[in-house]
């Protein structure tokens, strides 16, 4: 495999749906205090007089401990090897990534956006259409190594973004993208604009109305909530003059000026993405989630948007699942289900990485590993 890759300026990054991939992205998290490296990536065979596919990839930089640091690469790279050369791919970049890296990096970890190895064949599926999810992470490894050097990609002990989305497509009027919901959400949408639930757009001055409610939510589901100032930067940058910029909304539902939910909205090119959310468990028969929602869509489709990123779901129909009840909900929109590959890392220091490894193995329940993270 033929494999070429060259520092780029971050704000170089090309426009691009995901908008963890963009330089917005890496705008807001230098100045939230990370550290940021953009990177040029073409691909082809030996043969090849020239590379047959271009990419770029956004990498974060992350602080472990002793002055070590993790390179995490947020729903990147968005260039894809076709599915018998993810493993060799990937650890080819990893590779080719280590000295541009520096010496403090440990570990390189992907994010990785790809539709999961597991989920492409018939045979993944169940009669009635559900995916019968991944194996064992021990077998996921052995298939990802197949045909590498040093089989040394392993399964993260957790997924920091979610592998499992629903995705809507807004290219339809919104009467078929009212049509195409359930009914239940279809009902619920109606009657929460019959009892008076608004959705307006905030500014800088509601957000910390938004934060509190934010953080009463995170409590409730015992998650550990990010710092105020990761949503100022959010709703102040837009990558402006840059090569892909974005524009963040942050749409709020009141009733009688109460603030009853709201959440962030990302409008990157061809995509809008539902980033956080937050809402009270008071006066849950005003429905204002879905009149959220359906805000979001409409103002997603109005921006040219051609699908909506519910960001995050069970991976299928499962009451016990953690995420049973937002699967549920969410699932009600009409969207797709998508199965992505979640995080896999590539050790540069395997003492480093072994003993981060163990660490993060024995925390893995709550939102954040460590003092600080880049999602």
């Amino acid at each position: 495999m033929k494999l070429d890759v060259a520092p780029k300026p971050t704000d170089a990054l090309v426009p691009t749906p995901i908008v963890h991939q963009t330089a917005f992205w890496g705008r807001v998290h230098r100045r939230l205090g990370f550290g940021i490296d953009a990177f040029d990536v073409a691909y082809g065979t030996p043969s090849e007089p020239a590379p047959r596919a271009h990419g770029d990839v956004l990498v974060v930089r992350a602080p472990l401990a002793d002055g070590a640091e993790c390179a995490y690469v947020p729903f990147g790279p968005e260039l894809a090897p076709d599915p018998d050369h993810v493993g060799t791919f990937l650890e080819r970049l990893s590779r080719e990534l280590r000295p541009l890296l520096g010496p403090t990096c440990a570990f390189i970890r992907w994010d990785l956006p790809w539709v999961s190895l597991h989920a492409r064949a018939p045979g993944d599926y169940a009669d009635d259409g559900q995916w019968q999810g991944p194996p064992a992470p021990r077998l996921r490894e052995l298939r990802m190594n197949f045909g590498t050097r040093d089989h040394n990609l392993w399964k993260a002990p957790r997924d920091l973004l979610p592998p499992d989305t629903l995705l809507v497509d807004l290219t339809a009027s919104e009467d078929e993208l009212l049509a195409r919901m359930r009914p239940a959400t279809r009902r619920n949408i109606r009657l929460a604009e019959r009892r008076g639930v608004s959705v307006h757009e905030g500014t800088a001055d509601d957000l910390p109305a938004w934060y509190a409610l934010y953080v009463a939510t995170m409590t409730r589901n015992q998650l550990e909530p990010l710092r105020l100032a990761h949503f100022a930067t959010l709703l102040d940058e837009r990558a402006e003059g840059s090569a892909s910029p974005v524009v963040t909304r942050l749409l709020l539902a009141r009733h009688e000026e109460r603030l009853l939910a709201g959440l962030f909205l990302a409008l990157a090119p061809e995509r809008a993405t539902y980033l956080y959310g937050a809402s009270t468990r008071d006066r849950a028969d005003l429905l204002p989630s879905y009149a959220l929602q359906w805000a979001a869509m409409r103002r997603a489709r109005a921006h040219g948007c051609h699908d909506y990123d519910l960001f995050g779901a069970a991976p299928h129909r499962d009451p016990h699942h953690p995420l049973a009840g937002v699967h549920q909900f969410k699932a009600g929109f009409g969207g797709r289900l998508v199965h992505r590959e979640g995080c896999w890392d590539f050790p540069y220091d395997e003492r480093t990485y072994t003993a981060w490894r163990t660490f993060e193995q024995s925390h893995v329940t709550g939102r954040a590993v460590g003092a600080r993270h880049p999602t």
